[in-house]
């Protein structure tokens, strides 16, 4: 009996260490030089395959998008005629260099110890930070802070690439500022989006450096794959999270003609059709903005405990932000308009208003002015503004459109 287990406890043994052990899934075929490289990827990479959930009792794809044949005839939907304020009185605020000037003339990094407020972003005052609150409801033309301040204030981008941006009606963007992320080619798109969509991926000069080093050279048409690479010089923070948040929430100021845009961040494959995804979160459904709900928590201050607890930042600052919340009224709800009220911004879908550029506009201030954890002001912005239109949908939806593949490293701060 003892020599019949033995070989059975050898096959569970032999089958289970198969089970837990990652085994390559996908060969990506590389075109370079002319040439074709076999790259052998493991994990999530390249899986186009649909995430789905039981709905009444039947299962359902989370993302549910148009067959391959109609997303091909989507078009652009007409532009709206609109009577907001906004639409005339939204103006971004820029100004001289003088004040960020010693008595010798030399540049300083910020305004005042203990401030992240700097040329780039312009010094934006408790009043002002309340006045672009309730811009929302204002017919003055009044200019708000936006980044782009100042003309020294940094993030340069080339001429080149500014004439390109331009010619951009939608775009996919991406960053990896600090070489933390390799690049992920998108996927699952059909050919009418890749005529109608820009896919545009930021890297500072040290990503750079470190993509050329792992064999990933830019062409001669700043391309890589799909991806139009745009190399940003002078970043303007130290914090290089910071430096991430400009593309994240300033594409309207980077992509001026831009109607539509996707932003992933750089630890996920986009795997979807732009254009269907438009279409099945913003068009379908009336909206103009559209972000995930969170998948562990549902209050901001409850997040304000994780991020402490995971070091991702400060206790004090942490403290700072929900106390200045809590005394404006910020009340600690678990759930707002029947969804969770607390998002995970990893994607981001919106259409470029004036009343969600305002947003971005607002929640970038946030970030600069408190904690560059973004999902801690988020929620706080969006009850301030009161903007329509906005779908916070599930997490498995996130999960369709993207492959998740992790942070490669984490980045350094700058030197400066």
């Amino acid at each position: 009996m003892f020599l019949f287990f033995v070989p059975a406890l050898i096959v569970l043994v032999l089958e289970s260490s198969r089970m837990e052990k990652k085994i390559p899934i996908t060969v990506v075929n590389v075109k370079k030089d002319n040439k074709m490289n076999v790259e052998v990827v493991h994990g999530n990479l390249n899986r186009l395959d649909p995430t789905t959930r039981i709905v009444a009792g039947m299962r359902r794809r989370c993302l549910e998008l148009m067959s391959p044949e109609e997303m091909q005839l989507l078009r652009f939907p007409p532009e709206k005629n609109t009577d907001s304020p906004l639409n005339k009185s939204l103006v971004f605020r820029s100004g001289s260099e003088e004040s960020l000037m010693d008595a010798n003339g030399t540049r300083l990094w910020s305004y005042s110890e203990g401030t992240r407020f700097n040329l780039f972003t312009g010094n934006q005052t408790l009043l002002e930070r309340k006045e672009s609150f309730n811009k929302m409801n204002s017919n003055s033309t009044s200019s708000v802070h936006c980044g782009f301040y100042n003309f020294n204030g940094g993030f340069r981008i080339s001429d080149d690439d500014k004439i390109y941006m331009k010619t951009c009606q939608a775009v996919v963007s991406t960053c990896a500022f600090g070489g933390g992320d390799d690049i992920y080619q998108p996927i699952g798109m059909t050919a009418a989006s890749l005529d109608k969509v820009c896919y545009v991926a930021f890297w500072d000069e040290i990503t750079h450096l470190a993509q050329e080093a792992g064999d990933r050279r830019i062409d001669e048409n700043h391309m890589i794959g799909k991806w139009r690479i745009v190399i940003v010089k002078d970043l303007p923070f130290v914090d290089q999270r910071l430096n991430g948040k400009i593309p994240k929430m300033l594409t309207h100021r980077l992509f001026p003609q831009s109607r539509y845009s996707i932003w992933v961040d750089s630890k996920s494959q986009f795997r979807r059709d732009p254009l269907g995804v438009f279409e099945a979160l913003l068009w379908r459904t009336n909206s103009v903005f559209a972000i995930s709900e969170h998948g562990a928590r549902s209050s901001i201050y409850d997040e304000g405990k994780a991020i402490v607890k995971k070091n991702k930042a400060s206790p004090e600052e942490v403290s700072i932000q929900l106390t200045q919340y809590k005394q404006e009224g910020f009340s600690d709800i678990k759930r707002f308009n029947e969804k969770k009220a607390l998002s995970e911004a990893s994607i981001i879908i919106r259409e470029h208003t004036a009343e969600t550029n305002l947003l971005m506009c607002v929640w970038f201030n946030e970030v600069v002015r408190f904690t560059s954890r973004d999902q801690l002001s988020f929620p706080y912005v969006l009850r301030q503004l009161k903007i329509s239109g906005v779908n916070m949908f599930p997490v498995c939806t996130r999960k369709d459109m993207v492959n998740s593949m992790g942070h490669k490293k984490k980045v350094k701060p700058l030197v400066i």
